[in-house]
């Protein structure tokens, strides 16, 4: 968690228990339509109303992680995409076993996203060492972080020399389990000071989470631009792939080479085919927090699509730069919940929210009182109301909410 920055006043019990009733209530009435059945997500996915978070395939800060998972499960998401991680996936399921405590809403599936490269850009971390920098710097890092992920402070020493004299240098740097890679800071630094240090997720701990009872999905990251890296992950993940409600492949868009890559890779697929499997057209990654024109690639991938033929199987979302503005966008371009066929299933089945997502009820997590660096949501109603009023604003026009305020 980032540094608390404001306290909330203690709350009569009366006060908490009528806070939280208003939660449970709000909380029930968005999940009324939806069914209890196993495979409810796919139902979404099949009406064009699906709603994915991610919680970032490189966001490990599990405190931050459970909270959110808390507030959108109450939302009504139906999955929760987080890193590959048995710590993450634990704090995933602590909020969403608390938000099913709190109110009968139904259970989102788990979905953990890993990659094939080192070329995709959610699978890095910043890195510098503070010590370099000058102390003079203004640190654009700091302020230009959506994830609080960078803090950075000055301090003064005694030269380790025995003489009196004091040196001033920083400290603190990378907040790594914060840091989701989305690499703005890169390009701010006036001294050229931060690299990005990339990673591949190791196949084997992939395969012994997807054998949890409690992950339901995999999401693989691929670049596109070959399928080779692809095969060698697939068939190292071998009948793990079978544990799965579902299975998602991530890929940006690459032109008219689009659909015929992913058609390879489908093809692939078949040697452990997935029960459900789905695309997820990846338009600006992690950017939707940047404002209303991020959300226009990925409407353009989907356009791209909806033109073509030969589309291979599978439930489509859209994720990279989505925001309050993607569901108009999809509305201009006639394609939110525009069926493919008579009788057959919308082509945009849904959309996954991520920076975004995170940077609204964000704003209220840092309300939150922390003790050694943890804070529960619940704990807050208060705040945790108007966590779930945030939420519920963003999945209202997918899911087609009524709009609530209290």
């Amino acid at each position: 968690m980032p540094p608390l920055r404001s306290h909330s006043h203690s709350l009569p019990s009366s006060n908490k228990a009528s806070l939280l009733s208003t939660v449970k209530t709000l909380a029930r009435s968005t999940n009324a339509r939806s069914t209890k059945s196993l495979h409810a997500p796919i139902e979404s996915l099949r009406r064009g109303d699906w709603v994915k978070l991610i919680c970032g395939a490189s966001f490990e800060d599990v405190a931050d992680v459970r909270n959110l998972s808390l507030v959108y499960t109450l939302a009504g998401v139906d999955c929760i995409d987080c890193a590959a991680d048995a710590s993450v996936v634990n704090a995933v399921n602590e909020g969403i076993n608390m938000a099913l405590s709190i109110s009968a809403v139904n259970r989102p599936w788990v979905m953990i996203s890993v990659n094939d490269d080192r070329q995709d850009l959610h699978f890095r971390k910043a890195e510098f060492d503070p010590e370099d920098c000058p102390t003079d710097c203004p640190r654009p890092c700091e302020a230009i972080c959506p994830a609080d992920a960078i803090s950075l402070k000055l301090i003064s020493e005694i030269n380790g020399t025995g003489s009196s004299t004091t040196y001033s240098k920083l400290e603190g740097g990378v907040i790594t389990e914060r840091c989701y890679g989305c690499g703005r800071c890169f390009s701010v630094c006036p001294f050229d000071k931060i690299r990005a240090m990339t990673y591949v997720r190791d196949p084997i701990t992939t395969c012994n989470l997807l054998e949890r009872d409690d992950v339901d999905a995999l999401e693989i990251h691929t670049n596109g631009r070959g399928t080779n890296l692809f095969s060698e992950l697939w068939d190292s993940l071998g009948d793990s792939i079978s544990h799965t409600k579902l299975t998602a492949v991530s890929l940006p868009y690459i032109g008219e080479a689009s659909v015929g890559v992913m058609n390879q890779i489908f093809s692939i697929m078949q040697s452990c085919p997935p029960l459900y499997n789905l695309w997820q057209l990846d338009g600006r990654p992690m950017s939707g927090d940047i404002g209303r024109g991020a959300t226009k690639q990925t409407i353009s991938y989907a356009i791209h699509l909806a033109s073509t033929q030969n589309r291979p199987h599978g439930f489509y979302q859209l994720a990279g730069g989505t925001n309050l503005h993607t569901v108009e966008c999809l509305k201009k371009e006639r394609l939110f919940r525009t069926k493919t066929g008579i009788g057959q299933d919308v082509l945009i089945g849904g959309i996954a929210y991520g920076g975004y997502a995170r940077k609204i009820v964000g704003k209220v997590l840092r309300k939150v009182p922390t003790e050694n660096g943890y804070g529960r949501i619940e704990d807050h109603p208060e705040h945790l109301l108007e966590a779930l009023e945030a939420a519920l604003a963003l999945l209202g026009p997918v899911k087609s909410l009524q709009s609530h305020s209290t």
